[in-house]
């Protein structure tokens, strides 16, 4: 282009930078990024400077490739320049991080990129969330929630991911808290809420209350997947509750919400036990005579 007078602009860099990038399929990924990293070493050199377009670029091209290094020190690079990055950016970079098994890194980032006033995002949240609950540090993402709150309301989804770790480590009083404090910052649980609360009762031995939980939900009209009620009669056997298990087993019968799976379980766990089978197929057939 210089040659026949042209002189390039940003626009004309970060479409080449673009295109290299899409091309992943000509050469494969490596060959790409050498060919993208040669267009943003020619923007420096020539003076035209890269802007949050091209940044973004070369940093969703890194996320792909899983380069999570590079794409922070782009990132970092970026925001030093005053461009403010996309939430969809941030969460790109953070997850790479977090599926290397980067957690602590990628809330070092984020906290580096509240500091340079990128406005608090609950996606992002959501995402470190997730993956401190999925390492077990439930409560090291309970803190990072709470210093969030300070600054923006968490949403129903933010509230989800926590409540879901908390149920999975059995940390229920927590989860009730959590359920309460949301709430009162008016949002209601939804279907994922309710679901959650009841794997999580039926995980420490309380599936009777989970039936609780279920009947709130038919209350609200929200919706049950199958693996509701299946949760909930494992739970039950357990227990030996035969008049709660025949009442779940009718609710999901006339509701139908229920598959080939449950059935399988149903006679393997209730009709296959002798000292109770008996009894809960009575009972569920007397319920669903008519």
């Amino acid at each position: 282009m210089p040659a026949m007078g042209f002189v390039p602009n940003v626009v004309t860099f970060t479409t080449i930078l673009g295109g290299y990038v899409s091309r992943r399929d000509m050469v494969g990924a490596k060959r790409v990024l050498v060919g993208a990293i040669t267009v943003m070493d020619e923007i420096e050199d020539s003076g035209v400077g890269a802007n949050e377009v091209t940044y973004g670029v070369m940093i969703e091209a890194y996320c792909k490739e899983k380069k999570s290094g590079k794409a922070v020190n782009l990132l970092d690079d970026m925001v030093e320049k005053r461009y403010i990055p996309s939430s969809a950016l941030c969460c790109k970079v953070i997850d790479v991080l977090c599926c290397e098994g980067k957690v602590e890194d990628a809330c070092e980032l984020w906290k580096r990129l509240l500091k340079k006033n990128c406005t608090p995002d609950n996606a992002v949240l959501g995402t470190l969330i997730y993956w401190l609950c999925k390492k077990g540090e439930v409560w090291e993402a309970r803190s990072l929630f709470d210093q969030f709150e300070t600054s923006e309301p968490p949403d129903v989804m933010t509230y989800n991911v926590l409540i879901s770790g908390m149920c999975e480590v059995g940390e229920l009083c927590e989860t009730g808290r959590l359920c309460d404090d949301m709430v009162e910052k008016g949002y209601s649980p939804n279907s994922f809420t309710y679901n959650v609360l009841i794997k999580g009762l039926c995980k420490i031995g309380k599936a009777k209350e989970g039936i609780r939980i279920l009947d709130e939900m038919f209350e609200k009209g929200y919706l049950k997947n199958k693996s509701t009620y299946a949760m909930l009669i494992e739970g039950l056997c357990d227990s030996v509750e035969d008049a709660e298990m025949a009442r779940v087993i009718s609710m999901s019968i006339s509701s139908g919400d229920i598959n080939s799976d449950f059935w399988d379980l149903f006679l393997t766990k209730v009709v296959g036990d002798l000292d109770t089978g008996e009894s809960v197929l009575d009972r569920i057939l007397l319920e669903n005579a008519d």
